[in-house]
């Protein structure tokens, strides 16, 4: 998938005919041309024939890119956008203009790409908010706190810590799935890990969590580091192929993403090349499994106002945007309402609103006004980065709406059906 040498051929589909330019969020917020995608795509040409050299200016483009593919969903001609500015990014990775190469590569290498160190950096981070952070707020310098503020609660225990290898349901197993338990899903959103689970054993699922997984790699592949990216996929590859799986499951829309395009990535490699294949032929985001399969409705009433923000990788990279509203339109009594510009990038986009918190600020503005236009007490989205930053612009705006992943939803009215049916047996 992420070749240094861009195939001219990807180029060159390109017809420069602008239907990509309503969608783009940074030409949108700039209106110059080369911060759209047929101008970003004018650039790496020259590059690539040796007419541009690699400048600053450059590189800018092509980190103030979002990356967010709407241009993808939109293109009349099918042009990969994504993987031409994904391909891009490694050679100015590798050619050493990204200023910000050195303290990308340390985070990617010691901390991701290390389940252990990961979770002990955020065993630091929870000691910080709980014992600290009234303390030493104030005193960090302001970009700190800006990053500090957009991190969400770390959770009290982490899944893979909780959850067993193997968990069995209740009655006959009709399917055999693998788990990603994730990194940030692990040790912010833990409570969401639990509650795919236990949606996957209502729907009758023997669930599989290998020990051995580490980080998908999406974060590392998508800001240029595709070695350390292919290191952790080839782990994942060979943690998953253990198991005969009839899927692999995945509550996060961007490790979804990546993982499904494991085939690709491995496509020269003689030895992994089948198994990768397999893993990404298996990966299914959640919402997409449930839907396939035919998932149970569940039988209680939630009398909640809701609207549903699209991630990124889930409706463009994915194309799954019908599955996770009918899956929580199936809950009778949720009142939804469609958002606007719901499949607009929220300015998370990986960590989009580290890098640039101000930029990230501006696409994020945007998407908390039309949420409060919608009146809706629960925004559901389907990946951590977006759950986090919709979730730091509703506190700002001082809004009392809760932010929610579609399984979290569903759980809960499986939850309800059955103290429903407990009610109904104990009355009897």
């Amino acid at each position: 998938m992420l070749d240094i040498k861009i195939p001219s051929e990807l180029i060159i589909q390109c017809m420069h005919c602008g239907m990509c330019l309503p969608v783009c969020p940074t030409y949108n917020l700039t209106l110059n041309e080369k911060s759209s995608p047929r101008g970003r795509i004018r650039l790496v040409k020259e590059i690539e024939d040796g007419n541009l050299p690699i400048t600053d200016d450059f590189v800018e483009e092509m980190y103030f890119c979002l990356d967010c593919q709407a241009c993808q969903t939109i293109c009349p001609a099918g042009v990969k956008y994504g993987k031409i500015v994904e391909s891009t990014r490694i050679k100015i990775f590798l050619s050493g203009k990204d200023k910000q190469a050195l303290w990308k590569k340390l985070a990617f290498k010691f901390i991701f790409a290390s389940n252990s160190t990961f979770k002990f950096f955020a065993r630091v981070l929870k000691l910080y908010q709980k014992k600290f952070k009234p303390l030493l707020h104030n005193l960090l310098p302001e970009r700190l706190r800006q990053i500090e503020e957009l991190a969400p609660k770390i959770s009290d225990e982490f899944s893979d810590e909780i959850l067993p290898e193997v968990i069995t349901p209740k009655g006959k197993a009709k399917y055999k799935v693998g788990f990603l338990t994730g990194c940030f899903m692990n040790v912010m959103y833990s409570i969401v890990n639990i509650d795919t689970i236990e949606v996957l054993l209502e729907n009758d699922c023997e669930v599989y969590i290998p020990k051995g997984q580490v980080c998908c790699g999406s974060i590392m592949a998508h800001y240029g580091d595709i070695e350390t990216a292919k290191k952790l996929a080839r782990r994942n590859i060979i943690e998953f192929s253990k198991y005969e799986l009839d899927a692999i499951v995945i509550n996060s829309a961007g490790c979804g993403a990546f993982m499904k395009e494991y085939g690709e990535i491995f496509s020269d490699d003689k030895i992994l090349k089948e198994k990768a294949e397999n893993i990404s032929r298996l990966t299914k985001d959640i919402n997409e499994f449930l839907y396939e399969i035919g998932f149970k409705k569940p039988n209680a009433e939630l009398n909640f106002k809701v609207t549903y923000h699209d991630a990124c990788h889930l409706a463009h990279s994915q194309k799954i945007t019908l599955q996770p509203r009918e899956i929580i339109k199936s809950i009778d009594g949720i009142n939804f309402v469609e958002l606007n510009e719901s499949n607009w990038c929220c300015g998370s986009a990986g960590i989009y609103n580290i890098l640039r918190f101000d930029d990230s600020m501006k696409f994020l503005d945007r998407k908390i006004e039309n949420i409060l236009k919608t009146g809706a007490e629960i925004v559901l989205t389907a990946n951590p980065g977006c759950h986090a930053q919709i979730e730091y612009g509703l506190k700002k705006s001082g809004k009392n709406i809760k932010v929610m992943h579609p399984i979290s939803l569903i759980n809960l009215a499986y939850k309800m059906s059955k103290k429903l049916k407990e009610a109904e047996v104990d009355s009897a």
